[in-house]
């Protein structure tokens, strides 16, 4: 095995010195914790066809879900969804729910796929493991850079998956709302759109 060089081991050493902080301004929780989704395999966003506003598909074990990302509420779910979906040989989507029903969700999770990683009012997002299989998140404003800038300024540690393994992270095509799904929960942040 290879040695960290001392830039390397640095690193290493600063990333896991910082705590868990909560997301900062505008950022706000939608859940006071997580919802928790038993079997979690993936999520994905879509907009709602009147308000605009961000709605999050939550794909499980146990069925979909659809979820405002404004208020947490769950607003649509199928127990029994074809089971090849989100089809892993396909193009990953399952159909939608509720007011996006007969529409596809893009699913990112355990067979694939991706969220957005950057945001308008230039956010970013990342994930970083300095203690494999244990992943951080790691969200950045501006030209922050979680590898240089002191945490707390324009980096923040605002995720620990310690307790399950992470399936998906990123923003909403809007960029109003920041998820991190594990294998057991999902945690969503959202922010009041720009002016």
């Amino acid at each position: 095995m290879t040695a960290l060089s001392p830039y390397q081991q640095d690193l290493r050493d600063r990333l896991l010195a910082v705590p868990v902080v909560p997301a900062p301004a505008p950022w706000q929780p939608v859940f006071e914790s997580c919802a928790a989704v038993g079997g979690l395999l993936g999520i994905g966003f879509a907009a709602h066809p009147d308000s605009g506003d961000d709605l999050v598909m939550v794909v499980s074990t146990d069925g979909h879900g659809l979820f405002d990302a404004v208020t947490g509420e769950r607003i649509a779910r199928d127990r029994d969804p074809d089971p090849e979906t989100p089809d892993p040989a396909a193009d990953l989507t399952c159909p939608g729910l509720g007011p996006v029903a007969g529409s596809r969700v893009h699913i990112a999770g355990l067979y694939g796929g991706g969220l957005h990683t950057t945001a308008t009012g230039s956010w970013h997002v990342e994930v970083v493991a300095p203690s494999w299989p244990n992943e951080r998140v790691l969200l950045s404003h501006g030209s922050g850079m979680p590898y240089r800038d002191p945490h707390g300024e324009r980096c923040w540690h605002i995720f620990h998956s310690h307790y399950s393994e992470l399936r998906a992270v990123g923003f909403s095509p809007s960029g109003r709302t920041l998820a991190v799904a594990t294998s057991s929960d999902v945690t969503l942040w959202t922010r009041p759109p720009s002016p």
